[in-house]
Formats: C-alpha cells, sequence, structure tokens
C-alpha cells in the first residue's frame, strides 16, 4: 500500500516515533491513523526493552516546588543525545517526575535500590504483624511476600503510581517515553526537600 509522506509526518507528530517506524505502521494498519497509534504503542513496550540497555550520557536536572514553598524535588534525568534533551516532551516529562517526587516521596528509585538490611527489617515486622492477627502459620510467609510488594509499590519510585494518571504507574510512564522519543532515558537520581523535614 501506497501511503503518502503527509500521513507519515501527521503520525510522526502526534506520536514523536521514529518516520520509518511510522511508515511501517501505517502499512500495517492500511493507512489508518489511530490504528498505527495502537500498532506503535503496542510496539513501543518492546522498543523501550531493547532501549533500556543503552548508554545515557546527557539529559537535565529538573526542579518542582509546590505552591504553598514547602515542598519541592531536584531529579536528574538522562538520555542519549543532546538533541532528546532539548526536545519538549523530554523537559516535560523530567519536570513531570519532578512533581511527582514531591507529591509521592519515594525513598528509591527500584525496588533494586532498597538495601537488603531494610528489605529484611520490613519482612520481619510483616511476619510479626501476621502472626498478631493470628494467620495460619503455613501462609505467613505468602501475605509476606504480598505485602512487602505493597511496600515496594509505597516506596520506590518506579514502582509508584503516577499521580496525574492513576492508571499508570511511573515505569509505564517512564517506557512510553522511551518509546516516543526512541532513546534510553533514565531516571539517575532525586532530592526530595520538605520544610522542617531533617535531611539525612
Amino acid at each position: 500500500m501506497n501511503i503518502s509522506l503527509d500521513k507519515v509526518k501527521k503520525l510522526r507528530a502526534e506520536t514523536l516515533a521514529g518516520i520509518i517506524d511510522c511508515k511501517k505502521a501505517l502499512e500495517e494498519s492500511k493507512g489508518d491513523i489511530e490504528e498505527a497509534k495502537k500498532i506503535l504503542r503496542k510496539k513501543g513496550v518492546q522498543l523501550a526493552r531493547k532501549k533500556s540497555g543503552e548508554a545515557t550520557t546527557q539529559g537535565l536536572i529538573a526542579s518542582y516546588i509546590h505552591h504553598n514553598g514547602r515542598v519541592g524535588a531536584l531529579v536528574e534525568i538522562r538520555c542519549q543525545s543532546d538533541f532528546v534533551a532539548k526536545n519538549d516532551e523530554f523537559q516535560k516529562f523530567a519536570r513531570n517526575i519532578a512533581m511527582h517526587i514531591a507529591a509521592s516521596n519515594p525513598k528509591w528509585i527500584s525496588l533494586e535500590d532498597v538495601p537488603q538490611s531494610v528489605v529484611e527489617e520490613e519482612k520481619q515486622i510483616l511476619k510479626e504483624q501476621a502472626q498478631k492477627e493470628g494467620k495460619p502459620s503455613h501462609i505467613v510467609d505468602r501475605i509476606v511476600e504480598g505485602r512487602i510488594k505493597k511496600f515496594y509499590d509505597r516506596v520506590c519510585l518506579l514502582n509508584q503510581v503516577y499521580v496525574k494518571d492513576q492508571e499508570k504507574t511511573i515505569k509505564d510512564y517512564l517506557q512510553q517515553t522511551i518509546a516516543k522519543l526512541g532513546e534510553n532515558i533514565k531516571i539517575h537520581r532525586f532530592v526530595r526537600f520538605e520544610l522542617g523535614e531533617n535531611q539525612e
């Protein structure tokens, strides 16, 4: 099927996907732009996975300060090229992540970052709670595993539900942005400030 360049450009403008990806998606959808968007979204997660191992040496530091001036955050977001670092979509993503951090107060970026000593201590607390609740001993470990997942969802940035879209996690939002921009993007580090709170 012959796909017009205008249609490819329109799809690219709306999705920020690569020209070749847009052309292939339009060919697959027989020229239907909405269907092509769905195809790109499905392939986007795969693209994000492929990109996730690539080096990130560019990027920016974004900030957010709540309107009351009592809570704020700084976050370093990395990408692969200066071109993407200057992209509006990338900068919007970085600002949104800074705002989310200020609002949701994560302690670590991913569950791999949580110190093992913290995990073990939390598991012990959860085990004691389950026992006090009178849960049968043979299912206590399973209960602890379920509750430790909720702990990760609360304290790890990538596991948290995104404050501006309750349908997705920060990890989902990150992968969608990687797919849109066609480059690996990494949330490298962050710091959150709250007036009157002691910083470690």
